[in-house]
């Protein structure tokens, strides 16, 4: 009697492995629950992205799972030192040298106040809390400024991390998750590329 075809497990089956693997490589997962949350997604986006797989918001997949589960480090960046801003996965990457340094949440402009897709460099910073000019009780923290013609346009932490939604949500600026905008900025000198791209 020949032996039963082994049955193929659904994506489910593999969940709370690969957030464990994807929150051990540095990719932020959330809760590692086996639940693949809006949060979840944004990890499994910035994984098809700096593994060279189609970007995407999609759930867990079969090849997500295997690719995720077969990996033993983090990729190594195909791009030049500096700060890069996916709009399609709500994530931001920071590359110092040739490595990955941090793999963050982000949240940028929500419609009619769209975070433009542009190329900048850091040309201001500004440390610790601070009003927004063009926003009454709406506080920054840490910002970086990288568009010198878009002047409010900045990276920057908010009052509270609940701000920082799994979607586009500020008034075109860059909100980042505390206390990673802090070490971003300590380690981000002026000149610093800063790219924005994709699309959510």
């Amino acid at each position: 009697m020949s032996p039963k075809p082994r049955v193929k497990q659904k994506p489910a089956y593999y969940a709370l492995r690969v957030e464990r693997q994807l929150d051990k490589l540095g990719y932020p997962v959330g809760d590692i629950d086996g639940d693949i949350t809006a949060r979840a997604k944004q990890a499994l986006c910035a994984w098809r992205e700096t593994n060279g797989l189609p970007v995407s918001r999609a759930g867990l997949t079969l090849n997500d799972a295997y690719s995720v589960l077969n990996a033993t480090k983090r990729p190594t960046p195909t791009r030049s030192p500096g700060i890069y801003v996916n709009k399609t996965c709500q994530i931001l990457y920071q590359i110092v040298g040739n490595t990955y340094k941090r793999i963050v949440w982000i949240s940028t402009g929500q419609p009619g106040y769209d975070t433009p897709n542009r190329t900048g460099k850091v040309w201001r910073k500004w440390a610790g809390a601070h009003e927004s000019s063009l926003y009454d009780d709406a506080y920054m923290y840490d910002s970086i400024y990288f568009l010198k013609d878009r002047p409010g346009i900045a990276l920057h932490g908010s009052r509270v991390n609940s701000l920082i939604k799994p979607y586009p949500a500020s008034h075109r600026c860059v909100r980042v998750m505390r206390p990673e905008i802090h070490e971003i900025y300590a380690d981000t000198p002026i000149g610093t590329k800063v790219q924005i791209y994709g699309e959510y």
